[in-house]
């Protein structure tokens, strides 16, 4: 195990992605962003891997000095279910800022958030930065939702308002993003089209992408810059 760490140690520089779910089985290595991503949806290997995500990160922490270094845990909710790893998380969450770090936790609903107490008593109070999407579905409940996050009224009404209004020329969604409550507003997220269907998860346009790359040879790059192209023209 102690060996494990050391040879991850000595590969990563910079981000620690932890993806808990998700369909790799294995880790694997972006050169490109320089960035670690640890998927842990296999219950034998979760435990180990906890242990090694906990004490790289924390030795990365502390030893790289003036580098900004960040942890992103996605589908957060499976991590705090574990006793290990929600101590975890509470104290990275407390100590991680004064090393130069950020921690980030994306989840996709706000249920994992209200019905975590780890969440309530510390991420949600040492989190500076809040972005929230569309949260229409859960209007009913938002009292709660509003009451958890410390928001005010007008914030309320500023999340509230998320995509009842987008114009219908362009293709974009909104996103809320609150900084510690001195300040936020609702921001228009639009991308370009090859950035677009680059990254898309709707599975028609999915499929529209792989029909041109097969088309074309396998050359992705240039299905989706055609594809691209011929929205452009519409």
């Amino acid at each position: 195990m102690e060996r494990l760490i050391e040879l991850m140690e000595s590969r990563i520089r910079r981000n620690v992605y932890v993806r808990f779910g998700g369909e790799h089985l294995k880790t694997y290595h972006s050169n490109m962003e320089r960035r670690w991503v640890l998927s842990l949806h296999n219950k034998v290997l979760f435990p180990i891997v906890t242990i090694i995500i906990m004490e790289t990160f924390i030795n990365k922490m502390r030893k790289l000095k003036g580098i900004r270094k960040m942890i992103l845990l996605e589908e957060a909710w499976k991590a705090i279910s574990k006793e290990g790893m929600a101590e975890y998380l509470k104290y990275l969450f407390k100590t991680v800022r004064k090393f130069f770090g950020e921690a980030v936790v994306v989840t996709q609903e706000v249920e994992d958030i209200i019905s975590s107490p780890i969440v309530k008593g510390t991420i949600i109070n040492n989190s500076d930065c809040k972005i929230l999407l569309d949260q229409r579905k859960y209007v009913n409940k938002f009292d709660e939702i509003q009451s958890l996050l410390g928001l005010t009224d007008k914030e309320r009404a500023q999340i509230l308002s998320i995509n009842m209004a987008n114009s219908p020329s362009r293709k974009y969604k909104e996103v809320w993003i609150g900084l510690g409550g001195t300040q936020s507003a609702v921001y228009a997220t639009e991308v370009s089209p090859e950035e677009y269907y680059t990254y898309t998860t709707e599975e028609t346009e999915k499929l529209e992408v792989m029909r041109l790359t097969r088309k074309l040879g396998g050359n992705i790059e240039l299905a989706i810059k055609q594809l691209a192209e011929s929205k452009r023209k519409k």
